[in-house]
């Protein structure tokens, strides 16, 4: 029976014994005993208590099994974000975890694009993603990776994979930063964004000055995700095999220095 797995799993979870959970319930250690060992049932009073101790819905009590979902969502519950609390339409995340329940960052490559913008709310497609974990990055966050592809956000390159963090809250979103974002008939954009969500909208801007701002309703918009950093395969400009070792490292810092400076006077456009 879930229920009596995700209410012990739950306590562990929070460090607590039989006893500190029963006395906070004003229940016998017993009672709360036999529902974690499945001896006995609870009552409508004993689960509305344990799903208010616990901050989670008796229907994600009862039907989702908590201890294969990962920590980034299991503090998303806790938090409030819980589709059977607020009784919405939110979704959850379709995501896939290591062996240690930590969240997998899931790689979606040039080649799965299409298939991410119909698959992306499909536990099982998004199983056969590629996956890979990434030491610096909060174990307590939901990241993925996505490969861009054309010059709009230059100075990042063609097929560079940019790695962002899900942004559950909308209103959450931040002018003048980057973001990718999956939407209905574009796919996958990646873009410096203007927050107008209270509008109903969010203006896009490419680094590129080549590509005009756009702007793309709420309506169209499935997926967000804060752009956390960028992999590129592409050397630096000016990289010379007779250069001294010295000078190429000045070089390429020089030419960093340039970018970041590119990327900053776009941002503060």
């Amino acid at each position: 029976m879930l229920f009596s797995t995700n209410i012990k799993f739950l306590r562990k979870r929070r460090s607590k014994t039989q006893d500190d959970v029963a006395t906070a319930l004003n229940m016998k250690r017993s009672t709360l005993s036999g529902y974690e060992n499945e001896v006995s049932e609870p009552n409508i009073e004993a689960l509305i208590s344990l799903s208010k101790y616990f901050n989670i819905a008796i229907d994600t009590l009862i039907k989702v099994d908590l201890t294969q979902i990962g920590e980034f969502q299991l503090s998303q519950l806790e938090r409030g974000y819980d589709v059977h609390i607020k009784g919405s339409n939110i979704r959850v995340l379709a995501t896939t975890i290591d062996s240690s329940n930590r969240e997998n960052i899931e790689l979606v490559s040039e080649r799965a694009k299409a298939g991410y913008t119909t698959g992306y709310a499909d536990p099982e497609y998004i199983r056969i993603l590629p996956t890979f974990q990434l030491p610096f990055l909060s174990k307590e966050r939901k990241y993925r990776t996505f490969q861009i592809s054309g010059d709009s956000m230059l100075p990042i390159p063609d097929k560079s994979y940019v790695t962002g963090e899900y942004v559950l809250d909308w209103h959450d979103i931040r002018d003048r930063q980057a973001y990718i974002i999956l939407t209905i008939d574009d796919g996958i954009v990646f873009k410096i964004v203007e927050n107008h969500i209270d509008k109903g909208y969010l203006k896009l801007h490419s680094l590129n000055p080549v590509y005009r701002p756009f702007k793309i309703h709420v309506s169209e918009i499935k997926e967000v995700w804060r752009f956390v950093h960028y992999i590129s395969s592409e050397m630096p400009e000016g990289m010379s095999m007779n250069m001294p070792r010295e000078q190429q490292l000045i070089d390429t810092i020089n030419d960093l220095k340039k970018q970041v400076r590119a990327i900053q006077m776009k941002l503060d456009l």
